[in-house]
Formats: C-alpha cells, sequence, structure tokens
C-alpha cells in the first residue's frame, strides 16, 4: 500500500473524540450504568479512550467495558487467504436486557457490525444496541447499519482503504487514507 493522506490531523482526532464522549453524556443519566462493547481490536482502543475521557470529566459516571472479538461470526472466515488472529473476548456482565453501546473505529460494508451483534446473542437478550464509529464510510454499505454516534463520514471509493491509527500503537492518533492500487 502506498502512503496514506491524512484526513483527520492528531489535533482534529482529540476533538473529534471529546465530542463523542459529549454525545455520549448527553444520550446517558448521570446514574445509568454505559455498558460499551469494543470490538477487538481498534474498537476496544476507541472505547477505552473515550471511557478514560468521560472518567476524567465524570469520575462518578458507572461505565463496564467488555471486549467482543468476532472472528468466528464474521462471513468471510473462511475465504481468507490467510487466517484470521483471533482475540480475547471479555465480557465480565450480564447484557440480558441492556443498552449496549458497540464500539468500532470503522464503519464500512456493516459486515463487522453484523458478525458483532450475531456474537452478543451469544451472550444475552439485549434491549437495544447503539453503534458508535470513528469513521463512517457511507456509500459503501452492503448491510442496512448505521451509527448512532459518528466521528466523521468519510466519502471514499471502494479501492480505498481508511484507517484509525493510535498514537500508542503507530506513533500519533490520526485518520488516513490510503489507495489500495
Amino acid at each position: 500500500m502506498q502512503k496514506g493522506r491524512q484526513i483527520l490531523s492528531p489535533e482534529r482526532f482529540k476533538i473529534t473524540l471529546q465530542r463523542l464522549a459529549s454525545q455520549i453524556i448527553e444520550n446517558y443519566s448521570s446514574n445509568e450504568l454505559i455498558n460499551v462493547v469494543g470490538i477487538q481490536e481498534k474498537g476496544v482502543v476507541l472505547a477505552e479512550r473515550l471511557i478514560a475521557i468521560i472518567h476524567k470529566a465524570y469520575p462518578k459516571q458507572k461505565i463496564q467495558l467488555g471486549k467482543l472479538d468476532i472472528t468466528f461470526y464474521r462471513d468471510d472466515f473462511r475465504m481468507r487467504q490467510t487466517p484470521l488472529k483471533a482475540n480475547a473476548t471479555q465480557m465480565d456482565f450480564n447484557i440480558d436486557g441492556k443498552k449496549i453501546l458497540l464500539v468500532d473505529d470503522v464503519l464500512y460494508t456493516g459486515r463487522t457490525i453484523q458478525a458483532a451483534m450475531s456474537s452478543l446473542q451469544d451472550f444475552g437478550r439485549v434491549e437495544r444496541i447503539e453503534l458508535l464509529t470513528m469513521v463512517d464510510r457511507r456509500f459503501n454499505r452492503h448491510l442496512p447499519i448505521m451509527t448512532d454516534y459518528t466521528g466523521i463520514e468519510v466519502d471514499a471509493v471502494d479501492e480505498a482503504y481508511v484507517s484509525v491509527e493510535w498514537e500508542h500503537l503507530e506513533g500519533e492518533d490520526k485518520v488516513l487514507i490510503y489507495s489500495k492500487k
């Protein structure tokens, strides 16, 4: 892949995270438990960052974090050239009858979110699922899935790859777009 073009700078990235955290707080009461489930791997990173921002501003806000691996729920699991690497799932709370905030870094075709919802069913029947993504690639959806909380919307051709990069993993918080050609 070629060098990516930055579409969200570190400064704007920080502002976007702050806005997403504020939107979450606006939609939950101060005594309501927020059940956050991050999709492994980078959805968990985003969820952890948002929780840290919320706890800094609202230290008494109750939040639970689950980490969800969807590897074996993907519809392309057996179609890939190289095997997918599974991550640990960590759901230390009961999700039956609860509102879940599902978090992932990029919403593209919707297949990852569909796999995550299927995986969540193995843990119980939720009351409602809300979706938060850092990037929504609006015009590439294969399934009728949309976000409740969106960092940025990106209109990119199918041949493009959008990457959310994190300071502690890639050296800087930013969003890049790459050409696959």
